[in-house]
């Protein structure tokens, strides 16, 4: 959805029937899948003239590697804004960007100037900007696990710090030593382009909300379906591992 339409509280796989409700003069566009496909396709073509190193993440999204791209001295923060002015030139689409030291900080960075600007976090400015970083900014941090970290007094990366990692680790489990890890702004992972997949998944939004637990079991038959079916389609390119339900409901709490 756009951003007048988020002004009102209409968000992304919202129910038509509840965003008619947040905002009764709301426009509702036929989606075009194949039109979105291809200027995906488009903008990655664009993208593999800087890197071969590209790790999608929807068809809006990427990451790219560009540590060792040629292109203006190595400057990541000129390949971005080429990119995003040669997208713009030959497509008419704008692009948010972030350019950071790694993954994590690069997602932060892309989000924060949407929805048409460029945000740079240099390695130097990495221990400041992530101390400022509400908790509810990491990634796997939900509702859940903010309040837990509410409820022991830690609302920000600062307050993370100061706890070790042993004692995180103790109140989270192995997700502990990852929150360890990005309140100290390090986040390891390579951009992967292996195109193999790591996860299959249906889901359908409702435009008249599911009353209760009886109403979302008659419709998990027809999602199960779906599911087969893809997955058949993708010919052995997939080994399912550990199957799991997810149910968001109307305020997007899941």
């Amino acid at each position: 959805c756009n951003y007048e339409a988020r002004a009102y509280g209409v968000r992304s796989a919202m129910s038509s029937r509840h965003a008619l409700k947040l905002c009764p003069d709301l426009t509702i566009v036929k989606p075009r899948m194949e039109a979105y496909k291809e200027a995906s396709r488009e903008i990655h073509t664009i993208f593999r003239d800087y890197t071969d190193l590209i790790e999608p993440l929807s068809l809006d999204e990427a990451f790219l590697d560009v540590s060792d791209a040629g292109h203006f001295s190595g400057s990541a923060t000129r390949i971005a804004q080429d990119i995003r002015r040669r997208v713009s030139n030959q497509l008419h689409i704008t692009v948010s960007a972030g350019v950071a030291p790694n993954k994590f900080l690069a997602k932060i960075a892309s989000d924060w100037k949407k929805p048409n600007g460029l945000f740079v976090i240099t390695p130097d400015q990495v221990e400041d900007f992530v101390a400022s970083l509400p908790v509810t900014k990491l990634h796997g941090v939900g509702k859940v696990t903010a309040d837990k970290l509410g409820r022991l007094g830690i609302v920000d990366c600062a307050d993370l710090r100061g706890r070790s990692k042993l004692a995180l680790v103790r109140e989270f489990g192995s997700f502990g030593e990852r929150l360890w890890s990005l309140a100290h702004g390090i986040d390891d992972r390579p951009v992967q382009n292996d195109s193999r997949r790591q996860s299959v998944s249906v889901e359908n939004t409702y435009d008249t909300d599911l009353p209760d637990l009886a109403a979302c079991l008659e419709k998990l038959p027809a999602l199960l379906e779906t599911l087969g079916n893809r997955m058949a389609r993708m010919e052995g390119q997939y080994r399912p591992g550990k199957p799991f339900v997810k149910v968001k409901f109307h305020d997007f709490t899941q």
